[in-house]
């Protein structure tokens, strides 16, 4: 067996699935030194890897995507680590934009628990993304040219932040996660600029006091270059609706005029915009690939439409609400809304539902996705809202029930939870 672990039995899929999601009840732990010593233990196979840490409130996914579809465009194996997944755990390791297999993510769990068991029990059990993201280092770092890694929280204590890629990617800095991160937005950004690194090239759209921020940490980390979206980077869209926009995308060394892409969210060409600034840090971008990748690029679950008048979207906190209310005005225009909601616990739902009612529903049918014990009840999502606040479980009941609700002529968005999404989308 590889790595080692030949004297233990190889869990099967569902064994393996059990085992990570066990991992679940050690929390949220921030900080490096688990991880180092995992590295450590495996022989850094991250050493030597090139490609981009993606940090950000909102956005990290969408850009992820575009980065790893620009590399993937150039020829390169790419590894990319989605977080968290919307279906299945096999998400969070994608080898040339494919999820790993049930059986090598069986392996890969089977024997990285070996592999990792005498720091286990130096330093105690890992967390479940800590685990996860070991995984995927291991088993993505010999396979692949570039790794395109998302930022699990923040970014100073992620995890992740035990690579140094070359690239530091920070989107945009508002409201999440303030409990772990901080209260101010300032101190949001600084732990996002704590992916930093001396010598990386960081890309960022964040403005006012965040930028700032990233602004002082690049200087005080020795950054070779910061390229900000407006400044160094400049960016001119046409929106074209459910088609995406073209773009007009420029920077340091390069300019591009009518790209195109696919996501039809007002928010996407941004996202487009730090994937092709990124891209050309590297030093991997040809104007084919990044035409052609930027086209390719597909994400699901945000502003998905799955069937006729159905959309699904992630959003689930205060700007990505606000985002989606924006860019779902401009799709739909006044056709009547029906909406189904879900949240977690840990969210600032108050003010997550304060911008969706910019979004004048009709109705909203609040429910539970199946896979989150963080998710907030329905019945008191619905006390919070108030009439109209219906509450429906489980998550394929309320999307029926909205439909009747909805009728002919209305449509239905499904958001607020990633989990429940994803628990939707694997049902069609």
């Amino acid at each position: 067996m590889a790595g080692g672990a030949g004297a233990q039995t190889r869990l099967t899929y569902e064994a393996a699935l059990e085992y990570v999601s066990s991992l679940r009840r050690f929390g949220v732990k921030l900080g490096l030194d688990r991880m180092h010593a995992f590295l450590d233990q495996l022989g850094h196979p991250e050493r030597g890897k090139r490609g981009a840490l993606i940090a950000g409130t909102n956005g990290k996914g969408s850009t992820s995507a575009f980065l790893e579809s620009i590399l993937r465009a150039r020829g390169f194996h790419t590894g990319l680590t989605p977080s968290p997944h919307l279906s299945s755990y096999t998400e969070r390791v994608q080898l040339d934009a494919e999820p790993i297999s049930d059986d090598a993510f069986a392996a890969a769990v089977t024997d990285l628990r070996e592999l990792v068991a005498p720091v286990v029990e130096r330093m105690g059990q890992s967390t479940e993304f800590e685990f996860l993201i070991a995984m995927a280092i291991r088993w993505l770092a010999p396979r692949t040219d570039r790794l395109v890694i998302e930022i699990g929280m923040g970014g100073r204590l992620d995890s992740t932040n035990a690579l140094d890629l070359g690239v530091a990617v920070i989107t945009n800095v508002t409201y999440d996660h303030r409990r772990h991160l901080g209260r101010t937005v300032r101190k949001i950004a600084g732990e996002k600029a704590g992916i930093i690194k001396a010598g990386n090239v960081v890309i960022t759209a964040a403005t006012g006091a965040a930028l700032s921020v990233i602004e002082h940490a690049a200087v005080e980390a020795r950054a070779a270059d910061l390229w900000r979206l407006g400044k160094e980077i400049h960016l001119r869209a046409r929106w074209r609706g459910w088609d995406g926009s073209e773009l007009d995308v420029s920077g340091p060394g390069f300019s591009y005029s009518d790209l195109r892409i696919g996501l039809p969210g007002l928010f996407q060409p941004a996202n487009a915009a730090l994937a092709v600034a990124a891209a050309h840090a590297l030093g991997d971008a040809t104007p084919e690939a990044v035409r052609q990748g930027l086209a390719a690029t597909t994400w699901r679950g945000r502003i998905e439409r799955v069937e006729d008048r159905l959309v699904l979207d992630c959003a689930h906190n205060q700007d990505g609400m606000r985002q989606l209310v924006r860019s779902l005005r401009r799709l739909l225009g006044a056709a009547p809304v029906t909406v189904v909601f879900a949240a977690m616990a840990d969210k600032e739902v108050d003010r997550v539902l304060s911008e969706l009612r910019k979004l004048n529903p009709a109705h909203v049918v609040f429910t539970l996705p199946a896979s989150a014990s963080r998710a907030l009840a329905p019945d008191t999502l619905a006390e919070m809202w108030g009439t109209p606040g219906r509450h429906v479980r489980p998550a394929s009941r309320a999307l029926a029930r909205a439909r009747e609700l909805a009728g002919a002529d209305g449509w239905v968005v499904v958001c607020g939870s990633l989990f429940l999404v994803g628990e939707l989308l694997s049902s069609r």
